[in-house]
């Protein structure tokens, strides 16, 4: 049964009005509060201070993500924002004292990680924070219940939500940005953030999107397209490049949709961008759509070809069957995802083209699925996501008339025989190449680069190559990847035009606050409290908070008359 309060949950963000301080207003106004200190009374010699409260901002919490690189870089922001406020985010979710979980909802196997997630913290009494796009479509959930969620276009108060969450209240910010009655892309691009790869950065260019595919549950979450300003999209990559960042990655839940709600397009996003990027840096374009790339083919074509940019496009196809892709309305049939093909292939030469499919929806046939077989034979593709399809609850798809799940697992076996069955990469070998080396391998016996093609090409594991652009001649080839043995004498070239940030540490912050967090002082009382309404749920007592606002602009008034 709903708690008495969840009524309330989906309309919290009606009571912050447009006068109210921006998030970015709320961060930077913590250092014109100074507290004083005061002369502590002398307690007896072996008496402890016996108290019940709890300090926010002294805990270390453990920040989990799963699902695609728009949830990465969520929770990217999101650790950055709580390390600026004094938190110390672990990579040890046993010493944590809160764990931050950011769900993904696009397969059943994604949730059930995150639903056991959760039991596991409750099991070592950990605080629990949930955020992503599970809480988000469906935050009634039963193993939701009396947990703090953080809305996917509310991260950027996870601080506010967190704080609560560690003495026991429970928050739920579930609402969506706008702005004159618009619906914003989401939370500020500029706000605090730890990269995960201190080389790469993450850019979410729009959220949402325009279509409504009967299996998709991201839509729920997402919603409709809302695309960020292109000023705000250039001048977030210019501050990711002056903190030393060589690689930009260009994501959401589809980038050739952007623009659309705002009256631009994805080629002038990408023509702004590029004169931006260092020499030796590079772009990496993510997902896109058929539809919305057709009529952008010519433009596409000359970026994709442009030095710093890699020639490389995501284009999910997801069957082969004109009847499977009507039933998924994915709005195009199998001639126009050819057409996009075909013509980048021969405009862009080399060119890496991924592509999704998925095995065994609703009422695909033996004949649907070798129409899909045969997409594959005729075009090979080096990167193949192949997903058994899973009916998600609320979707138009999980009330169709579904195929047996044996079937789907023989089809998915027999495409993934397919794939496995030949080796894009064998006529690379003897070949020199430029690569930009960026990461380390899983087994963590190399580094990994990628050429113009963003193909993988393993290399040696020496720190001098870490974030520089190497020449390699190519010796071997796997299915999913090349190595490169760096060329004698060969130039090292840096493309990072400042020092890369250290592993862990935020991006984005003011020097004066930079220096603030690493001294480790954390302002306890903050405007942003202001405009606030929190939902408490403990001991059964369901009430509003008004009067934590209050109290916090009281104090902040004493303390300036202190000071």
């Amino acid at each position: 049964m709903p708690s008495a309060c969840e009524s309330l949950v989906d309309d919290i963000e009606d009571m912050v009005t447009s006068h109210d301080p921006t998030p970015h207003e709320r961060q930077f106004a913590r250092k014109s509060i100074v507290p004083r200190a005061r002369k502590q009374k002398q307690e007896p010699a072996g008496e402890e201070l016996q108290t019940d409260s709890v300090i926010p901002g002294t805990q270390k919490v453990w920040v989990r993500t799963w699902g695609c690189s728009h949830n990465n870089s969520d929770g990217e922001y999101m650790a950055g924002q709580l390390a600026a406020s004094g938190y110390k985010i672990t990579e040890n979710s046993t010493e944590a004292d809160l764990w931050l979980l950011n769900s993904c909802t696009v397969k059943n196997p994604a949730e059930d990680h995150f639903r056991n997630s959760i039991k596991k913290a409750q099991e070592q009494n950990k605080k629990v924070v949930v955020a992503g796009c599970v809480p988000q479509a469906q935050p009634r959930m039963d193993y939701l219940k009396g947990l703090s969620i953080i809305g996917v276009q509310q991260i950027d108060r996870v601080v506010e939500v967190v704080d609560e969450a560690v003495k026991g209240h429970s928050v739920r910010l579930l609402g969506q940005k706008k702005e004159k009655g618009k619906r914003l892309g989401g939370a500020r691009l500029d706000l605090p953030k730890i990269r995960k790869n201190p080389l790469i950065e993450i850019i979410s260019i729009n959220t949402g999107c325009l279509n409504a595919c009967t299996y998709c549950k991201t839509k729920h979450a997402r919603g409709d397209l809302a695309s960020y300003p292109i000023e705000e999209l250039v001048e977030r990559a210019r501050q990711s490049f002056q903190e030393g960042v060589c690689e930009i990655w260009l994501t959401s839940e589809d980038t050739g949709a952007y623009g659309r709600d705002i009256g631009t397009d994805l080629p002038t996003l990408l023509w702004e961008l590029v004169k931006e990027i260092p020499e030796g840096a590079m772009l990496r374009l993510g997902m896109t759509n058929p539809p919305y790339i057709l009529e952008h083919l010519e433009e596409m074509a000359k970026i994709l070809n442009h030095p710093r940019v890699y020639s490389f496009l995501h284009v999910p196809v997801q069957s082969a069957s004109d009847s499977v892709l009507m039933d998924m309305k994915r709005e195009y049939c199998c001639s126009d995802f050819k057409r996009v093909i075909d013509f980048l292939k021969q405009k862009v030469p080399g060119i890496t083209i991924a592509t999704d499919i998925i095995c065994g929806f609703p009422g695909e046939t033996d004949e649907d699925f070798e129409q899909t077989m045969e997409l594959v034979r005729q075009y090979c593709f080096p990167s193949l996501f192949i997903n058994q399809f899973y009916s998600r609850p609320g979707t138009p798809a999980a009330k169709m008339e579904q195929v047996p799940a044996q079937v789907k697992k023989q089809r998915t076996k027999e495409l993934s025989a397919l794939f496995h069955s030949y080796n894009p990469y064998d006529g690379k070998v003897g070949e020199r190449q430029h690569v930009l080396v960026t990461e380390e391998s899983f087994d963590s016996q190399y580094y990994v680069a990628h050429n113009k093609f963003y193909e993988q090409v393993l290399v040696p594991k020496k720190p001098e190559f870490k974030g520089k652009m190497i020449e390699v001649d190519i010796y071997e080839a796997g299915k999913h990847y090349m190595k490169g043995r760096p060329v004698d004498n060969a130039q090292v070239f840096t493309p990072s035009i400042a020092q890369p940030l250290q592993r862990g540490e935020v991006s984005g912050l003011h020097q004066d606050l930079k220096s603030s967090h690493q001294n480790g002082i954390h302002a306890s009382v903050d405007s942003s409290l202001m405009g606030w309404s929190w939902i408490f749920e403990g001991e059964g007592l369901k009430l509003l908070s008004l009067g934590l606002a209050l109290a916090a602009i009281i104090v902040a008034f004493v303390i300036e008359k202190l000071h």
